[in-house]
C-alpha cells in the first residue's frame, strides 16, 4: 500500500466518506446544504480534505441542522 494515498499500488483510488445525500441545495439563510448540512466549501473542497478534517466535519453535521428553519427542511422528509 502507498502510505502517500492509503491505497494498492495498482488498485483503484480508496472511496471517500461523504454525507452527501444527493439533496444538493443550499440555505441562503444558514450557508448550509438542505440535505448534508455541509457549507458551500466544505462541499466543494471536499475531496482535498485530510480524512482527519473530513471525520471532524461530519461529527459536526447533527448539530448544524438545528441552524436551518424547519420548514425549509420538511420538504426534504
Amino acid at each position: 500500500m502507498s502510505e502517500e494515498t492509503g491505497t494498492p499500488p495498482d488498485g483503484p483510488p480508496r472511496p471517500i466518506a461523504t454525507p452527501c445525500i444527493k439533496v444538493c441545495v443550499v440555505d441562503g439563510e444558514s450557508g448550509l446544504c438542505l440535505g448534508c448540512y455541509r457549507q458551500l466549501s466544505e462541499v466543494a473542497g471536499w475531496q482535498r480534505l485530510t480524512d482527519e478534517d473530513r471525520a471532524r466535519i461530519m461529527t459536526e453535521l447533527p448539530a448544524r441542522r438545528s441552524r436551518i428553519r424547519p420548514e425549509k427542511l420538511a420538504m426534504f422528509g
